[in-house]
This record gives C-alpha cells, structure tokens and sequence, in this order.
C-alpha cells in the first residue's frame, strides 16, 4: 500500500468516523462529549466495515442505503444505552471512571447495611405497598416510634440529624414519633490532634504555628460534622476555629444520596409518605446538609444578619461574632472569640449572679422578632448550645450554620397572621394561613373558617395566655385539610419552638406568647414603629378606594351586556407558552411513531410480494425498497423513543 492510499484510507475512516457520530447523536438528540462521540463513531466505522465484508458482491452496491441505515441504528442504539449507564458528565477520563466504580460499590455496601438495619428493627413491612394496612396505624404506634429512633441512631450521623430534623417537625408527625425522635443523640469522638493539624496544614497550606500563635489541641466540642478548637492569632485576638472532620464529605454525601433514593422510593410506594411529602423534607434536609458542609455560606449567613442588624442600627444586648474571612475556607471558619458561657451549663454556676434573667429572654425574644418579621434572614437554631451568656450580661449568638430566610411576601403573610390572632378574627385568619401555606387544588375553604373559628374560641377568647405548642395544634389542624406547610414557614415556627426551651432556660416562668404579643407590634413594620405601620395601612385604603370608584362603572357594562345578551367570555385557547411547547411536542412525537408505523407496515408488505421486477439475480425492487424501509422504521423509533424519554411531563 503507497503513501498516498493510506492517507485517503486514513481520511476515510475519519470522516466516516465523524460522520456517524454526528448523525447518531443529532438523530437522538443528544449532547456529548469528545470522548463519547470517538467511541460512536468508532463503533459505526466498526459495524460498517463488518456489514460490508458480509455481503455479496453482487449487492453490494443496492444495499449500500441498508448498509448505511443499519450502521445508524446500531451506533444510536450503543450511544443511547451508553447514556442510559453512564450519563454524560457523570464520568471523565478513565481515572474518573475508576473513582466512580469505587464510590458506586461503597454506595451499595452502605444501602445493604441500612436495608438489614432497618429490616432488624421491624421496618420491613412499611417499606411496601403490602405494609400500606399497618401503616394507617402509624400515629398511634408508640413501638414503631422507637423501632424507627433505634434503626436512625444505628445508621449514625446523617440517619440521626435527619431524624433530629423531623423531630421538630410537629405539623407532620404524630406526639408519639417526635418526642421519640426528640431523644435522638449521637456521641461523636473528636478526631485526633494529628489529623486535625495535618488538615489545616493541607487548607493553609502551612503550618499551623505560622498561622496561629496558640492553638488548642483540646476541641471546645464535637459534633458529625465539625469540630470546634480555641487559638490566639499573632496580633493577640482570640478567636475559636471550626474545622470540618477530614473524612466526613464522601460519607454524607453518599448517605444524603441514600436517603433521597429512599424517600422518592417510598413515595412512589407508599400512601404515608406521600401524603408527608417525604421527598421534598429529603431534598430540603440533603440542601441543609450540603450548606453544613460548606463553612462559606455560614461566614455569608453571619454576614447577612450582621448587615441586616446594622440596618436597623444594631442591637445593644446582643452580640454576634466577627469572622475571620482571610482565614476561612470551605472546610475551616475561623470566628471572634466570645466570652462566655452556653445557657444550657451556664445558669448551673452563675445562676445568682445575673441580676436580670427576664430582661436577657425579653431582648433575645425581641431580637428574634426582629430578624424573622423584619429583616427576613434569621437565626433557625436559636437552643441554649447555640445562645451564649457572655462576661459582661449580654446575649451572644453562635453558629449560624442553619440560617432561616423568607421573602416580603411570606413576611407579610406572617404579620397578618400574627394581627388576625391578636383580634381574635378567624376569617382574618383563615385568609393570612392561606397565604403563607401550600394549598390543594380542592379545598373546602368554609370549613376550614369554621374549624379556625373553633380553634380560635378555644385557644385565644380565655383569659389563660397560650404557649407556643398551640401552633403545633394549628399546623396539625390545617393538615388535616389537606393544606402543606413550606419549608421556609416551618423553619419560623420550629425556630420559635425551640426558642421557647431556651427562654425558658434563661429565665423560669417565662411566658414567650405573652411576651410576643406585646413585642409584635413593634415589629410589624420595617422601622419598628406605628408611623410606617400607619403609612402602609394609609396606601392599602387608597388602593381599595380607587378600586371601589371603578367598580359601579364595570358592572353596569356587564349587567347592560347580559340584559341585551352581548355577553360573551373570550378564552385564548394556549395562551401559555408552555402549552403551546407541549402540543408541538406532542405533536412531533405523535408523527414520529405514526410515520415510523406506516413506514414499518409498508416495508413488511412488500417483503412479502414474490413479484416484480429484479433489481440483482437474487433480489427484486420491492424487497430492496421493503429493506430500506425497515431500516427507516428503526430509525424512527429510535427517535420517537429519545424524544419520548426526555420530555418533560
């Protein structure tokens, strides 16, 4: 073979090579990378050069359509089954791919060892459409309650603080499973001294001594996810440093990814966590996770409600620590340094020093209003660990790795459902929980009035002041009409509960609900004041105002309309252009599968017609044309099959 015919051969292969991997992939619709398109077009040239050297050459050249049609099929079928096991940018060079099978084994061994726990503690038969009967007793079952605590504390960490999560969750689950889930604990030793240095050896990039003058090889505490040390900083500041375990992200990924398959699994199966929504409290609770994980978005969590306090002109008797940005990172959060102690030990040893115990909760109290009906970004984990009772009597604020935030809208919605239980209105009430739930499309809207109207004469037309659980009994009432809470919504109360621990903590006796109520109106309004409260109840009166001076006018034109029978109703059929997206690929998918049927039954009759006329000695025009249009068919289905799996639904 010359030089010049090995290079026409070699641009051959090439050029056919590409062009098979881009017919394939444009046929199926699909964006890949080189990687994938090589192997394609590799495997067409391949199935091409086998065809060819399997025919006759006395057809060889009819079937050259058929030839080149069969090769698409075969390359679209590996490129989509391909896919289907490995979906583009899953996987990169073969060292990715190794990595990947390694991640995938130790994803099974752990899925395996949380199926055996949760089978060895009696959960089996609730996993099932079978156990759908036992189910409908899962309120009233104080055994199962424990079963599911004992399987989530033996699963460890990322099992735990989920169960800890729901444990807050009182408009979900029943007394029973959130006290049960409230006894959650899980003892994390700390890591050792050599390792933790050797990671922030590798974060800095430098010793520790060069970057801290101090440093305490004795964590302050230890938690799943991170430990807590004290240091000294060159200049003299003492500040703590929060140092994320150096093993810890590959095993909570991999268990966040466990517990969401579980969850859409369930979900799928099962009436009971459908009607939870178990799905989206595992998304929410892996996003929550993933945020953990990441000490940046804390650093950016303190300084939102830093900037959000200095807004408002900061608040004297509470403290926030500074962070240390220059020394901070994903995996290392470096704070200010506050003196004092957590209420949950300090008031054991310094109970009869503080001289006033309900001015502290009343200003904490104060200062979270502050942050969940006014600023909008809060404190969603305010327990006595996370309060600090600091030298001088002031209230500080730690850990700002679970930080609440809610819009203008749902903040509006809250203050008018804080006002329409202040007056005791119950229309009121129903109108503001509508705007701040997640509501059916059905709904029996009178009564739900009638049962807030109930809820409301037995809870806040006595003299007995209620305490927070009465929002437990709210939620729970509401959920019952089929109504769902938002995340976002439940993180204020699940805040305001907990926050009634800690108050409690601080100051014996303390009544937060009776306290809240007179704080309330000061917070009702961005300033805090009633002149601001006043404008904007002044710009609402004028907004109904001019829409009540339109009103007679609109109405007479539509009862004129209706008496002289000129009314008509004008729909825009389609008028969403999402709608419109969906008919053309309904359409498109429709014509596919109906043109590949027609295509396929045609090229099946003609295979069977023995006459006409000889295109070879073997082969006739009508089982050359019924080839070429079987070959058309796959094709098509092939599409039709592509086009089908990725449209939205």
């Amino acid at each position: 073979m010359t030089i010049a015919n090995f290079a026409a051969l070699a641009i051959g292969v090439v050029v056919f090579t590409a062009a098979f991997a881009v017919a394939a992939r444009r046929l199926l619709g699909l964006r890949i990378g080189a990687m994938r398109s090589l192997l394609t077009g590799v495997v067409g040239v391949t199935i091409v050069s086998i065809l060819s050297n399997a025919q006759q050459d006395k057809e060889s050249g009819v079937l050259v359509g058929v030839l080149i049609g069969t090769t698409l099929v075969a390359t679209m079928g590996f490129l989509a089954v391909s896919e289907v096991i490995v979906p583009t940018g899953s996987l990169g060079w073969p060292t990715d791919w190794v990595r990947s099978i390694r991640s995938r084994i130790a994803r099974a061994r752990r899925y395996s060892r949380i199926s055996a726990i949760l089978v060895r503690h009696g959960l089996r038969p609730y996993l099932s459409r079978g156990g759908e009967a036992s189910a409908t007793r899962l309120r009233r079952e104080d055994r199962l309650a424990r079963s599911l605590r004992l399987a989530l504390e033996d699963a460890g960490g990322t099992f735990v603080k989920m169960g800890q999560m729901l444990s807050t969750r009182d408009d979900l689950l029943s007394p029973a499973f959130v006290a049960e889930l409230s006894l959650l604990q899980h003892q994390v030793p700390p890591e050792p001294w050599e390792e933790i240095q050797a990671s922030l050896g590798q974060v800095y990039g430098r010793p520790v001594t060069e970057v801290f003058a101090e440093f305490d090889a004795q964590p302050l505490a230890a938690a799943s996810i991170a430990q807590v040390h004290q240091a000294r900083l060159h200049n003299g500041d003492k500040v703590v440093v929060k140092i994320q375990r150096p093993t810890i992200r590959a095993g909570v990924e991999r268990d966040l990814d466990i517990i969401c398959r579980i969850a859409r699994l369930l979900e799928q199966r099962t009436r009971w966590a459908h009607s939870l929504g178990l799905l989206e409290l595992a998304d929410n609770f892996a996003v929550a996770v993933h945020e953990e994980l990441d000490f940046r978005i804390e650093a950016r969590n303190l300084a939102a409600v830093t900037a959000a306090w200095a807004r408002h002109g900061g608040d004297p008797g509470i403290r926030l620590p500074a962070a240390h940005s220059e020394l901070s990172s994903e995996r290392v959060l470096v704070l200010e340094h506050l003196p004092g102690l957590p209420i949950s030990s300090v008031f054991g040893s310094r109970g009869a020093e503080v001289p006033d115990r309900s001015g502290l909760a009343r200003d904490l109290l104060a200062n979270m209003l502050q942050q969940i009906l006014v600023d909008g970004t809060f404190h969603a984990d305010p327990h006595p660990g996370n309060i600090l009772l600091l030298e001088d009597d002031r209230i500080g604020l730690i850990d700002f790795g679970s930080v609440g935030r809610i819009d203008a809208q749902v903040r509006s919605g809250l203050k008018a459902f804080i006002l329409a239980l202040q007056s005791g209105d119950a229309a009121a009430l129903h109108d503001a929980l509508l705007d701040v739930v997640i509501r059916p499309e059905e709904i029996d809207e009178q009564k739900l009035e009638r049962a807030l109207g109930r809820f409301m004469a037995r809870h806040f037309n006595s003299d007995a002041i209620p305490d927070v659980q009465v929002f437990v009994q709210l939620f729970r009432l509401v959920s019952e009409h089929g109504l769902r809470v938002p995340p976002e919504v439940a993180a204020v109360f699940r805040a305001m509960a907990t926050l009634e621990g800690t108050l409690t903590k601080i100051s014996p006796g303390f009544n937060m609900m009776a306290e809240a109520r007179e704080l309330a109106e000061e917070r009702l309004s961005l300033d805090g004041g009633s002149a601001s409260f006043g404008r904007a109840v002044q710009s609402e009166l004028f907004a109904a105002v001019s829409l009540l001076r339109r009103l007679p006018r609109r109405l007479d034109r539509i009862t004129g309309a209706l008496e002289q029978g000129r009314l008509t109703i004008s729909v825009r059929t389609f008028a969403d252009a999402r709608d419109r997206q969906y008919v053309r690929s309904l359409m498109h998918e429709v014509l596919l599968v109906v043109i590949g049927a027609t295509s396929g039954i045609m090229g099946t009759i003609l295979l069977t017609i023995r006459r006409g006329p000889m295109v070879t000695s073997s082969m006739g025009l009508f089982d050359l044309l019924g080839y070429h249009l079987l070959v058309l068919t796959a094709l098509l289905v092939l599409r039709a099959l592509s086009v089908v799996s990725r449209s939205p639904r």
